[in-house]
């Protein structure tokens, strides 16, 4: 008896923890504040997104930056690059070798409908793709790890453009082009086999993401988005 006694008096006792999340309970529903800050953040509707259409997405002002698929295996690779590129409004991508192109079921599942949007053009090789970017005065980054590589967060700052407005959407100054701007190409290689060694042997320079883990491996529609993203930052 005893010892139930005391068991229960010890269950019983309010710990120090126990007072003090009593205390922020009920500051928190005795501010009004806390629960304004907390439902301001209404999600958006479509609607309210202000989206282009195709005809105005066509027509608006792009990121100098061409995306180069090097014999990119799967579909839906393909498809999530599309969605990604029409994101940041990417000029356009090139679809090499083994590269699936539109229309395709499987690239539509992840693209949905961004191969409608982002211009695109296939090429038998991605070297063919490299020289003709070339003759077009861009400057192509393979997408790599290889010896000399440029790690992505010391991307040159050549390619920054100055936004000195705050960009509107839906509003051709989204980009603000500087006359004497470089115009950039990436390329992304095989799911296993990464970029061919002829197509980096070819390229002005080379971009690697640092990476921490085990693996040093990435999908290649994430590393895609981790890239675009880098240089559309410069840009915006």
């Amino acid at each position: 008896m005893k010892n139930e006694e005391s068991l229960g008096t010890m269950n019983e006792k309010e710990t120090p923890c126990d007072k003090s999340l009593q205390e922020k309970n009920d500051s928190s529903s005795n501010d009004s504040s806390f629960f304004t800050l907390h439902s301001s953040f209404r999600k958006l509707r479509t609607i309210e997104m202000n989206r282009l259409s195709v005809e105005e997405f066509k027509h608006a002002e792009k990121l100098p930056l061409i995306v180069v698929l090097d014999d990119v295996r799967s579909l839906y690779n393909v498809g999530s690059v599309f969605r990604t590129s029409d994101a940041f409004r990417v000029e356009a991508i090139y679809l090499c070798g083994i590269t699936a192109t539109p229309p395709s079921t499987e690239i539509h599942k992840t693209a949905l409908g961004a191969e409608d949007s982002v211009e695109w053009k296939y090429f038998k090789t991605a070297n063919d793709a490299v020289e003709e970017l070339h003759r077009n005065h861009y400057f192509v980054y393979s997408i790599e790890q290889v010896e000399g590589s440029t790690k992505l967060n010391e991307l040159n700052e050549e390619c920054r453009m100055k936004n000195e407005e705050s960009p509107r959407e839906n509003d051709s100054s989204f980009f603000i082009l500087h006359s004497s701007l470089k115009k950039f190409a990436v390329v992304f290689g095989n799911e296993v086999k990464g970029v061919h060694q002829s197509v980096i042997d070819m390229s002005d320079a080379c971009l690697e993401i640092p990476q921490f883990g085990t693996k040093h491996s990435m999908n290649v529609s994430v590393t895609a988005g981790i890239v675009i993203w880098e240089f559309a930052k410069r840009f915006i």
